[in-house]
């Protein structure tokens, strides 16, 4: 059934790379999945990879992952069981890269220095908002949009007020931009700098190679926009990990766990959003 007015393959389309946000997004999903690099491991070393997860918490991540079809349990024997990542877990580690490529281009400059895996889970944060997928997909299509024309492709069952919450954040959170009530929203340069992202995500929810991002209908090609707003950074999260700097969908990058809990950090451009801004 579809969930909004936009033609079958494109309502098709952010379904799955919503779905597939809703996978990888929640907090430390991306970090367990990361520590569960090289051959199958037992839950305790695991645990002792994340060991700032609370006692019960990692239990619930590895099911969360399962079922999602990113990590593999196999029961060797009552006592052996092992965890590793599926293929299609493997798939999603190229798309990460990309992502940090945009954080780094897009996000403002932190109090401190920043992980790549803050900067991954940053940028995922912003993209789970709800409507945010839809909203996006529309303004890149048809660029300028009214809020009520926008509302009815998005959710033409509601009430067309309906569209302001959704849009008012991606507006703070500096993805979209307008210039005052009443008048068309489009994407900002942060905004439209997310093709090679929700390309990324497409081709990965879809089961394709990841060199297909480029040639995905809506998001394969960028055009000129306004200067990006931005927002401030949350509280620090503990034990960071960091990510290897690989810039391209085609290769894979070379996931080392000295990466995983490394500090280092690429450096962030200087911005700021007034205060009262979304945090991270």
């Amino acid at each position: 059934m579809a969930i909004s007015a936009l033609p079958p393959d494109t309502d098709a389309d952010i379904a799955r790379v919503t779905e597939a946000l809703a996978m990888i997004t929640p907090r430390w999903n991306m970090r367990v999945l990361l520590a569960l690099s090289g051959p199958p491991q037992r839950y305790s070393e695991l645990a002792a990879k994340v060991s700032w997860l609370q006692s019960g918490q990692l239990h619930p991540k590895l099911k969360s992952l399962c079922d999602a079809g990113l990590v593999e349990r196999t029961e060797h024997t009552a006592r052996h069981v092992t965890y590793g990542r599926t293929e299609r877990g493997e798939a999603l580690l190229p798309v990460l890269p990309v992502i940090v490529t945009w954080a780094e281009e897009h996000l403002e400059t932190a109090d401190r220095p920043l992980p790549a895996i803050e900067q991954i889970e940053d940028s995922l944060t912003l993209l789970t908002r709800r409507h945010a997928a839809s909203i996006l997909w529309v303004l890149k299509t048809r660029q300028d949009v009214g809020a009520m024309a926008l509302a009815r492709i998005v959710m033409p069952s509601s009430d067309w007020t309906n569209i302001y919450p959704p849009l008012r954040q991606l507006v703070a959170d500096g993805l979209v931009d307008t210039e005052g009530n009443g008048r068309p929203y489009r994407l900002s340069a942060a905004g439209d700098g997310l093709g090679p992202v929700l390309g990324a995500l497409s081709a990965w929810s879809a089961g394709q190679p990841l060199s297909q991002a480029a040639q995905h209908p809506v998001w394969g090609h960028t055009q000129a926009q306004p200067a990006p707003k931005s927002w401030v950074s949350s509280q620090p999260r503990s034990v960071p990990a960091a990510l290897p700097q690989t810039r391209t969908l085609e290769t894979s990058p070379a996931w080392h766990n000295r990466d995983l809990f490394s500090h280092a950090t690429p450096a962030r451009p200087k911005a700021a959003l007034p205060a009262g801004g979304p945090r991270r």
